[in-house]
């Protein structure tokens, strides 16, 4: 699965846990506690990538970053689906209109498969994606 470090930094004048993701500029939350601000991470994670596929652009790969406060923060199931498919797409030179039309489903239907807040395929067309893909959705 894709995560993202995100250095976790606690600020005792603010009684709180600041979150910065280093792969991803102006990407911030905080919490009160440390889960909370892990969960709090993993919405701010969420929204970043969603904003990013919106505005069409090139989603940033994550980095091995290691050290101090450092935790890995994973997107939520259907952004982290939608991003894979756009990578091992774009990876093969196809358009989705190409690749829908390779596992013999409407261009409509499979647009959806790219999109984090509408991305849930059946098993059946993922087992299809991996199969056209060549690629196992679980490398995500």
């Amino acid at each position: 699965m894709i995560k993202y470090p995100a250095k976790i930094s606690h600020s005792k004048s603010d009684q709180a846990y600041n979150v910065e993701f280093p792969d991803l500029p102006g990407c911030y939350t905080f919490g009160y506690s440390l889960d909370e601000a892990l969960q709090h991470a993993r919405e701010a994670l969420d929204g970043y990538l969603e904003s990013i596929d919106l505005r069409e652009q090139e989603i940033p790969r994550p980095s091995n970053k290691t050290g101090k406060g450092i935790h890995f923060v994973a997107p939520s199931e259907n952004v982290a689906f939608a991003i894979w498919l756009k990578l091992a797409r774009k990876k093969r030179n196809l358009t989705q209109k190409q690749l829908a039309a390779k596992m013999n489903i409407p261009y409509q239907n499979y647009q959806n498969f790219e999109n984090p807040k509408k991305a849930n395929p059946t098993l059946r067309n993922i087992v299809k994606l991996q199969s056209v893909l060549n690629e196992r959705v679980l490398t995500i």
